[in-house]
């Protein structure tokens, strides 16, 4: 098992308040990019990413000394595009059996301990993550960048981060017997809801 995986979010004090994420009112898509002839038809398949869970621990002092901990669950991702049904069992089979390899590594998680945060108005903050990815088996340094906004017992959080397959030992994936072709770059995309732990 993996260091990052192991750890859990901290730090802990009397300026830290903990949140838990919501799968319900969240949404989590990959977008990936289509390579060669297809490219120009605009084919950019997107997954989604409906089962995970998180915590993060916000210190209302000083948001850099904040931090969090998300497990997205890969055997979950499946591809939303508006194809035939028969060609999204395919994609969907091959990314969970040939690209994510599910079996053996069934979560993907998300860690970050170090972040910049600056202040934009009332609740509301732009964030820099630079945590760590573990992803099939891989864990690498990941940036992140984040809009985060409080209101009451809710947090917030959305953004985007681009990932590199081949930094995670992910091969070029192609499907549809060949006809699609992607790019070894993905953009991951968010908005999380999360709920203030009393």
């Amino acid at each position: 098992m993996h260091y990052a995986a192991e750890r859990t979010a901290k730090p802990e004090g009397d300026d830290t308040v903990h949140y838990v994420t919501e799968t319900k009112g969240s949404t989590v898509t990959l977008r990936a990019f289509a390579a060669g002839l297809l490219s120009a038809l605009g084919h950019n398949p997107t997954i989604l990413i409906p089962d995970f869970e998180g915590e993060i621990v916000l210190n209302i002092e000083t948001i850099e000394q904040s931090s969090l901990r998300i497990t997205f669950h890969s055997a979950s991702l499946t591809v939303v595009d508006d194809i035939s049904e028969k060609d999204r069992e395919e994609m969907n089979r091959r990314m969970q059996d040939e690209v994510l390899e599910s079996d053996s590594f069934p979560d993907i998680v998300y860690e970050c301990s170090h972040l910049s945060a600056s202040k934009t108005g009332e609740g509301q903050y732009w964030a820099a993550l630079n945590g760590e990815l573990t992803l099939h088996g891989v864990t690498r340094n990941q940036s992140v960048s984040a809009r985060i906004s409080i209101n009451g017992d809710k947090l917030r959080a959305m953004g985007e981060a681009s990932v590199r397959p081949s930094d995670y030992d992910i091969r070029p994936v192609s499907a549809l017997g060949g006809a699609v072709k992607l790019k070894d770059e993905l953009k991951l995309s968010f908005d999380i809801s999360a709920r203030k732990q009393t």
